[in-house]
């Protein structure tokens, strides 16, 4: 063998051992990561910040004890307007040029059912902190998405407190309106009117409207008339603040009830008052997690005036459901998307909004709180529990 030859042969010896010691030989090195999809744009912004405050809180506070797997946890957060096109965009951004293989979100039932068919075609894990469409977690067959998970309640629950409410305070004839093309409104209506009528009660009108509509004075004046003694109204605050300041014009008598999308910071109080509403979580609860929560999130966020803010349920539920997430990765010993989704079927955790375990269907088994809205405030008025 000449020189010249061995010399090539050496260096080329050498630069394998390089390349092996770097590459494949080296311990994997990165990050977590975790995708957020929340509507920072759209009819709903408000709802969207809440969600990305609560999910950078928990994601913070994971990172301050050494993150998970020894790993740090990156959150990357893409705007779903909460709408079915734009969360599906946003979805597939995260999952194919991210690299996201774990999603929290979207917070509209419309926008995360159809994020739901995507992830589980694609086998990535998806936990919505706030979408209480039973089709979230189901296919229309009934049949349980493997890869889909919720933080919440369902609407079905939701109209069973609210239809229980109701009855119990002794009312007997009811009106609802609703969304006709919004899956959780419509959810919430149907299952509210299907417990209503079975617990006795009458619904004497119901009527449909637009997500674009500002002008409900025909349906308000058929309300009056029917002399429902309940206005069931399942939408989100931004319509509640429409429809309520005009009942109130109109001399509405009916009491306004409603789910948990009337939680907002955003919500005219005034426009709401006499109402009642589903929700997730209260801020008066005495129990140490949601104190500590308190603190920590009024620490961390400010209103316009710098004081602490409090935080409303989206902003809750999207803390839990990261939690939740973190917690399964840990407990699995891996972020593949498939041994997380072993993991959350099966873990029992003590979150914010409740000790939550998980029933077949992926939907989390807690209780729920009726607030009610009165002199400018809302306040807890009593606990459901399933």
């Amino acid at each position: 063998m000449s020189k010249k030859l061995f010399a090539v042969l050496s260096l080329l010896i050498v630069a394998s051992l390089v390349l092996s010691a770097c590459g494949g030989g080296a311990k994997e090195s990165g990050t977590v990561k975790i995708g957020l999809l929340a509507p920072l744009s759209g009819q709903v912004p408000t709802f969207g910040l809440s969600n990305r405050e609560g999910a950078e809180l928990a994601v913070k506070e994971w990172n301050e004890k050494g993150g998970v797997l020894g790993k740090k946890i990156e959150l990357i957060v893409a705007d779903s307007q909460c709408a079915p096109d734009p969360a599906v965009n946003a979805a597939n951004k995260l999952i194919d040029q991210d690299g996201v293989r774990l999603i929290v979100g979207e917070t509209c039932s419309s926008a995360s059912i159809p994020v739901a068919e995507i992830v589980n075609q694609k086998k990535v894990l998806q936990i919505s902190p706030t979408s209480t469409n039973p089709l979230v977690t189901v296919d229309d067959n009934g049949v349980t998405r493997p890869y889909t998970f919720r933080a919440c309640f369902i609407d079905p629950f939701q109209g069973l407190v609210m239809a229980k409410f109701a009855s119990n305070k002794g009312y007997k004839t009811a009106f609802v309106m609703f969304d006709q093309g919004n899956d959780y409104v419509r959810g919430l209506a149907e299952a509210f009117e299907k417990a209503f009528t079975e617990l006795g009660g009458t619904v004497v009108g119901k009527e449909s409207y637009t997500s674009t509509d500002t002008d409900f004075s025909a349906i308000l004046t058929k309300v009056a008339e029917s002399k429902a003694e309940v206005l069931f109204l399942p939408d989100y605050y931004n319509i509640v603040n429409l429809v309520g300041a005009q009942a109130k014009d109109k001399g509405v008598t009916a009491v306004m009830m409603g789910g948990d999308g009337w939680d907002s910071s955003d919500l005219d109080v005034k426009a709401a008052d006499g109402g009642f509403f589903a929700n997730h979580y209260y801020p008066g609860d005495t129990r140490p997690i949601v104190q500590q929560w308190l603190k920590a999130y009024g620490a961390a966020y400010k209103d316009a005036q710098g004081n602490p803010k409090v935080p409303d349920t989206l902003g809750t539920l999207a803390y839990d459901a990261v939690n939740l997430l973190i917690a399964a990765i840990e407990k699995a010993g891996s972020d593949d998307p498939t041994k997380v989704a072993e993991a959350l079927k099966n873990i029992k955790w003590e979150a914010v909004s409740g000790t939550i375990t998980f029933d077949d269907q992926h939907n989390p088994i807690k209780s729920a709180a009726v607030i009610g809205v009165a002199n400018g405030t809302k306040a807890f008025v009593e606990s459901v529990t399933p």
